[in-house]
């Protein structure tokens, strides 16, 4: 769901961004020192003028019957599709649950990074642990591992453990596909104050 949230909005913002650029590219090049070598295909205002629409031709269009019901649509229009698009950034919506190999079996992705967070932090050396699960597909998830060891554990120490983890949260999640990454941090020395 975030993801292709994130896909919409770069989409959205990069046709927005081209139309801007391609309307000031326009502007720029016709009214500057560009303007002698441009294309004979290529639009071009009238002589004095860096603006789409002239106040003559805008006056002359705001003469017309369809020019202001027109005009008033689309903002009215822009405006409530641009207000939806704003309020769903901030939904996040309940995530549907996973579908296990078993017929009718389903688990809660937060309830399995649960679990799996609590494997991860039994192994020895590591102080705590946090997991997210994220959907990606219909058959893949992408699970977000990451652990903060104890003062003086070494990363080689609690890899092949957290690797039997990993591998057992695999298995766990089948049918499903799973690209883990796991990021593993030590938990800083913490100096004792005296009083």
């Amino acid at each position: 769901m975030r993801q292709s949230r994130t896909t919409v909005n770069r989409l959205v913002l990069g046709g927005i961004g081209l139309l801007l650029l391609l309307a000031g590219g326009w502007l720029a090049l016709t009214g500057g020192a560009f303007a002698d070598r441009l294309p004979t295909w290529w639009p071009e205002p009238a002589a004095g003028r860096h603006v789409l629409l002239g106040s003559d031709e805008l006056a002359r269009v705001r003469g017309e019957g369809w020019w202001t019901p027109s005009v008033m649509a689309a903002a009215i229009a822009l405006s409530l599709l641009f207000g939806w698009w704003f309020l769903t950034q901030f939904r996040t919506g309940t995530a549907r649950p996973l579908a296990l190999a078993a017929p009718g079996c389903t688990v809660r992705a937060q309830a399995l990074a649960e679990a799996l967070a609590d494997r991860a932090g039994a192994v020895p050396g590591v102080d705590r642990s946090r997991v997210r699960i994220l959907p990606r597909s219909r058959r893949r998830l992408e699970v977000r591992l990451r652990v903060w060891l104890r003062p003086g554990t070494s990363p080689q120490a609690v890899l092949p453990a957290l690797c039997a983890v990993v591998a057992e949260a695999e298995e766990s999640a089948a049918p499903y596909r799973t690209h883990t990454r796991l990021r593993v941090s030590a938990v800083s020395h913490r100096m004792p104050h005296v009083s």
